[in-house]
């Protein structure tokens, strides 16, 4: 079965092919990033008319790479939500027009199952059942992964997501849009334990997150210290964050019993963060599977490969032209 992905949730958009016998056979994005920097954020309006403007050039773009035409498509799977409601209109759109055209079913995916299910995309890739620990811009949860379709909440965080830290602690510190790399790339000049960081929840008994705090407790010592601060404060947040997340990871497989962590989501191609789940999984004797970097980010190869799982599970499709800006993914229905 042959399936075209179609990400426009935000600010990249994403076209690709899975195949399920031959695997991903193309796949093109279009960052916005240069776009939105003059803002400072994404402006949604200004990413709903880009994403007009790309879809329709990726689209053929990946169908020559692969060296397919439109007649060849099986099924069109789209971001149905979450995300920004003008964007996630215009793959809706495209996808159902051309679903209609071609006499071919749309699929409809949640945005976050996508980033869950892109680590299967790369080899080796993990079995079911998994703890997921899906880390990207909005979004930073545990999820228990036990199938296509079946997804526990363990914990989640109760202000902002670890994305949204790394990208306002950097816009703090004066760093460019987006923030997150730019961090990345100061901290490796700085000294992460110069200043004392709180660990927000580290201890609380749960899996939830909070990462407000230590936002906060970044402006006040950048305010106190000064620009040579700078550095050092990016290394101490970083290393702050990446403690955060290890330890409820590791929570989340002692309480599960399970013995696969796979990690997921733009936050998840932190070179420090997987330096220090390999380290702890050497150790502890647990395996850890990431997506290969290029599907860190939103991308419609994780859309064409969820689609396309959906549809070998007989998990029957939306069937509904519509679009969920918000929307839980523990909502998404069991495969029977």
């Amino acid at each position: 079965m042959l399936v075209l992905g179609v990400e426009s949730s935000c600010d990249e958009t994403g076209l690709a092919l899975f195949d399920t016998g031959r695997g991903l056979l193309a796949q093109a994005v279009h960052s916005q990033v240069a776009m939105h920097a003059e803002y400072g954020g994404v402006v949604p309006e200004l990413a709903s008319r880009d994403h007009i403007r790309r879809v329709i050039p990726l689209t053929r773009r990946v169908l020559a790479e692969a060296g397919l035409a439109l007649g060849d498509l099986d099924a069109i799977a789209y971001t149905q939500g979450p995300g920004l409601a003008g964007a996630l209109l215009v793959g809706a759109s495209f996808a159902n027009a051309l679903a209609l055209a071609l006499g071919i079913p749309a699929i409809a995916v949640h945005h976050l199952e996508g980033h869950l299910l892109s680590p299967l995309l790369a080899t080796p890739s993990p079995d079911f059942p998994f703890v997921a620990l899906l880390v990207s811009g909005g979004h930073t949860q545990l999820m228990r992964v036990d199938g296509v379709g079946c997804y526990q909440l363990l914990g989640e965080t109760v202000d902002d997501a670890a994305g949204e830290a790394f990208d306002k602690t950097a816009q703090l510190l004066g760093l460019a849009y987006p923030g997150g790399p730019a961090l990345e790339k100061l901290a490796e000049g700085g000294e992460p334990y110069r200043y004392k960081l709180p660990r927000p929840m580290l201890h609380s008994g749960d899996l939830d997150f909070s990462f407000s705090g230590l936002k906060t407790a970044v402006l006040m010592l950048a305010r106190k210290e000064g620009e040579s601060a700078r550095g050092h404060l990016a290394a101490g947040f970083q290393a702050a964050v990446v403690d955060v997340l290890a330890g409820k990871s590791l929570k989340a497989l002692r309480e599960t019993g399970l013995r696969r962590l796979v990690v997921a989501g733009g936050v998840g191609a932190n070179h420090a963060l997987r330096a220090r789940l390999d380290a702890e999984a050497k150790q502890q004797g647990f395996a850890v599977f990431y997506p290969p970097p290029a599907l860190c980010t939103d991308n419609g190869a994780m859309i064409a490969y969820a689609g396309a799982r959906r549809r070998v599970h007989g998990i029957p499709a939306d069937g509904r032209f519509t679009v969920r800006p918000r929307w839980e993914l523990a909502e998404l229905a069991a495969p029977r």
